[in-house]
């Protein structure tokens, strides 16, 4: 009886990004980005210690003690911290997986790969501002196009208690404004939600969209200059100096480490304060603190 020949490293990879990820899962770019970018981290380390490029790298090199010796290179060398390299493992054990359902002769190799443990880290508490402390860094005066879309993405924020991300991938269309006026999001997972918008958010919209009449359906509603999408360094960028900016009016404003985590966090606790969310609710923000809004009225085009 013939030997089965077992698949490359190359083919098993390329098979569980081209078809695995995208087309069986149909996971998130986002997900395929960052399995990608664990990839090229572990390919390099394995050039750079084992001397093999990456056309020459074997499933059984994925040896526990690689493995372990490419998570400290993350820590130690990249400063990675342990959930990033959580997440890198993560990414790694999910192809393993795949793979021993395509490479049976491997299944010994791939078992003790999967063997390698998950770090435990303690979780740091993540800080939250009062209602007067994110309105000063709201109010921050400036009559600039960078600071009033500052401040809409900064309001949007604080209202929504959404996640960055979500925030500037809301497009025009995701925006319904009239009597009952409220955002669509699309979250992790690609999970929507539409969540209710003050009605000062929703003036600052429309005059944000009387401002830019260049903005289509489909464009995005929060841009960088150049009309390209935002990035989390963007928003934390922005946050951090909005938060400077603040701190002549509140000086406690300058020994917080702001971040956008911060912001959803400051919303989730202006909720609890005002009785609107039980402490035992999870944060989620959007899924149980808020309550779906039906919309009726049209999504706003331009």
């Amino acid at each position: 009886m013939r030997k089965p020949i077992s698949p490359s490293f190359a083919s098993l990879v390329q098979e569980f990004f081209t078809d695995y990820m995208t087309r069986q899962r149909s996971l998130s770019p986002q997900t395929v980005a960052s399995y990608r970018d664990s990839f090229l981290l572990l390919l390099r380390f394995a050039e750079q210690t084992l001397g093999k490029p990456a056309t020459a790298f074997e499933l059984s090199d994925l040896q526990p003690k690689f493995i372990a010796s490419f998570l400290d290179h993350l820590e130690l060398e990249r400063g990675n911290s342990p959930r990033s390299r959580n997440i890198r493992l993560a990414a790694l054990r999910s192809f393993l997986k795949f793979a021993a359902r395509r490479d049976l002769a491997s299944l010994s190799v791939i078992e003790q790969a999967l063997a390698v443990p998950m770090k435990r880290f303690e979780r740091k508490m993540v800080g939250f501002l009062t209602r007067e402390q994110m309105l000063a860094v709201i109010d921050v005066p400036t009559t600039t196009w960078l600071g009033q879309r500052d401040h809409l993405l900064l309001t949007l924020m604080f209202n929504t208690g959404a996640r960055v991300s979500e925030i500037f991938g809301v497009r025009v269309a995701d925006v319904v404004l009239g009597t009952t006026s409220c955002v669509r999001l699309h979250g992790k997972g690609r999970k929507q939600r539409s969540l209710p918008l003050w009605k000062e958010v929703a003036r600052e919209i429309r005059d944000w969209l009387s401002l830019n009449p260049q903005l289509e359906a489909g464009s995005a509603l929060l841009s960088r200059r150049d009309g390209g999408l935002m990035t989390r360094a963007n928003v934390t960028q922005r946050l951090k100096l909005a938060v400077a900016a603040a701190t002549a009016c509140h000086p406690e404003l300058g020994k917080l480490s702001a971040s956008p985590h911060m912001v959803r966090h400051s919303t989730a606790m202006g909720l609890l304060q005002a009785g609107k969310m039980s402490p035992t609710s999870p944060c989620g923000l959007g899924m149980r603190v808020h309550q779906p809004l039906t919309c009726t009225s049209r999504p706003t085009s331009r």
